[in-house]
């Protein structure tokens, strides 16, 4: 995966994160959209550590190599 494509998409997560903590009630948070919004929140901070997991491990297999 390019280095340049790796960080669009921490971008996208982090822009999704923050666009889904506008959405969320902080009054009533576990009810209509704003559990939706809880759920998009938690998938998107997940993608954006499986991303730096994955770019780690590309960092450790170059290093391997030497």
């Amino acid at each position: 995966m390019n280095k340049i494509l790796l960080i669009v998409l921490i971008v996208l997560g982090l822009a999704l994160t923050v666009y889904n903590i506008t959405v969320v009630d902080f009054e009533t948070p576990f009810e209509g959209n704003s559990i939706i919004a809880l759920i998009g929140i938690a998938a998107s901070l997940c993608a954006i550590i499986l991303l730096l997991i994955y770019a780690t491990s590309k960092k450790i297999e170059e290093k391997m190599k030497e």
